[in-house]
């Protein structure tokens, strides 16, 4: 049944899309503060431990999805 669905890929599919978009989204904002910036209307500085550790979720996340579909 998950064949006929094509639920293995969709899985996949979405690990790879949520790892990217933290992996972009975190790197963007690191890429940010090292510049000074910040988003309007915002208060408090950027937390850069959590930021490296999101980021580092996400490329794992994007490699576990990205290896998934190659594999299957």
């Amino acid at each position: 049944m998950a064949d006929i669905l094509g639920l293995d890929t969709l899985l996949a599919q979405i690990v790879l899309a949520v790892g990217a978009a933290l992996a972009v989204g975190n790197g963007f904002a690191i890429w940010q503060a090292t510049r000074g910036r910040r988003p309007k209307g915002e208060e408090g500085d950027l937390k850069p431990a959590r930021a490296w550790f999101l980021l580092g979720i996400g490329l794992l996340m994007a490699y576990w999805g990205l290896a998934s579909l190659l594999s299957g």
